[in-house]
């Protein structure tokens, strides 16, 4: 008999592009996780650093060798190689420009949303689980970066949820669209030190989509655990 889907892991990413940190409750405002993706390293251009190029976004793939994480009074840090540099310091901007070979400095959010689309990221444990087994590929939830993983029965159940709402804990979630993934799955980061061949497979079998994007309806807490109601 299918179980209700729960929450089974909370991330958040303090710096876009770099490796985040497990949390066992968040604040979601109407932007989305406190502290999620509210930094950027940008460079002279206003261009933020990720795995791809575009008019917002430029591809730095030096910046998945750092992670960040956020002190208990909210400051952020940057972490390499048993290193560690506060976000606001010099330092930090000194030490990402020589590694990228080009001045960038780590901003909040300023105007230009950080977030490639919607607030909130969402995938299902058995839909990973159908990746591994059907596409032979490493399917670790944190090459997707998203924000929550919920354990399911179904895979891609949650890819039938679009244009419903989600409850969870004090949370409602409107979900909008699945996710078409980019090379970033691919990548060695956030703990995973190793490469795939992740978006071929998807490409071939799944049009490149896994996962799903939601915005805020109702500001809240949510919590590991917490059951995921689908209205």
């Amino acid at each position: 008999m299918p179980t209700d889907p729960v929450v089974s892991v909370l991330r958040r990413y303090p710096v876009k592009a770099m490796g985040g940190e497990s949390l066992s409750s968040v604040e979601l405002d109407r932007r989305g996780l406190r502290g999620d993706r509210w930094y950027a390293v940008v460079d002279g251009g206003g261009r933020f650093a990720t795995a791809k190029d575009s008019r917002r976004f430029r591809r730095r793939d030096e910046v998945f060798a750092y992670a960040a994480t956020t002190g208990t009074d909210g400051t952020v840090e940057v972490h390499r190689d048993g290193r560690s540099w506060r976000v606001g310091d010099a330092d930090l901007d000194a030490e990402l420009s020589a590694c990228f070979g080009d001045p960038v400095r780590v901003l909040p959010e300023q105007g230009t949303p950080h977030y490639d689309a919607a607030a909130v990221s969402l995938v299902g444990t058995a839909t990973l689980a159908w990746c591994a087994r059907e596409l032979g590929v490493d399917a670790d939830p944190r090459r997707l970066r998203v924000n929550l993983l919920v354990e399911t029965d179904e895979p891609f159940v949650e890819e039938s949820w679009p244009g419903r709402t989600l409850e969870v804990g004090s949370v409602r979630l409107r979900v909008e669209e699945r996710i078409e993934r980019c090379r970033t799955v691919d990548l060695a980061q956030d703990g995973v030190a190793t490469t795939t061949r992740w978006l071929k497979a998807l490409g071939d079998s799944r049009n490149l989509c896994v996962g799903i994007y939601a915005r805020i309806d109702q500001p809240g807490e949510l919590a590991v655990g917490d059951l995921v109601q689908a209205r």
